[in-house]
């Protein structure tokens, strides 16, 4: 029998199986995925097996037992730590700031976040992008008004505070 058509008539139950096991359909995929991979790197030796499906499921098995250790350490290990100090909240001006910057289009918020919180120039920006040097400091500047329009919805109040 060739891998494939041992593939074909066995993934459907080993995926059923190891979704038992775990309770998880991702995590079963992955399982039953790297089963599958270890089977083809020995195909010649496995194919040679009595039952090669049994030979899968047990590799199934003990991956999957291999992850409920690996949580099992973290869960132990984790509970041995004392708890991480508990962050402070957000300031006021923070969360203003995300909710303004959450209302704008993506392009323009992606162009203020490389160009002002990771110092990106207007060229590095637009290479990265891949638009035009033109596009990019218009989309700041454009970004730039919709922050002022949100944080400062009536500009003549501004104007009268900065005087």
């Amino acid at each position: 029998m060739d891998f494939e058509m041992f593939y074909r008539d066995t993934s459907r139950r080993l995926l059923r199986y190891a979704y038992g096991l775990t309770g998880d359909p991702g995590e079963a995929q992955d399982l039953v995925q790297e089963a599958y991979a270890r089977a083809w790197q020995r195909w010649r030796q496995v194919s040679a097996y009595e039952d090669p499906e049994a030979w899968l499921r047990l590799v199934v098995n003990r991956l999957s037992t291999d992850r409920w250790r690996r949580l099992f350490v973290r869960r132990n290990h984790a509970a041995a730590q004392p708890p991480p100090p508990a962050a402070p909240p957000p300031s006021e001006d923070l969360v203003v700031l995300v909710r303004a910057m959450r209302a704008l289009p993506a392009r323009h918020r992606q162009a203020l976040a490389l160009h002002y919180l990771l110092d990106r120039s207007i060229a590095e920006i637009a290479a990265e992008t891949g638009v035009s040097i033109g596009t990019v400091k218009s989309w700041l500047s454009r970004g730039r008004a919709g922050l002022a329009a949100t944080l400062d919805p009536d500009p003549s109040e501004g104007a009268r505070r900065a005087r």
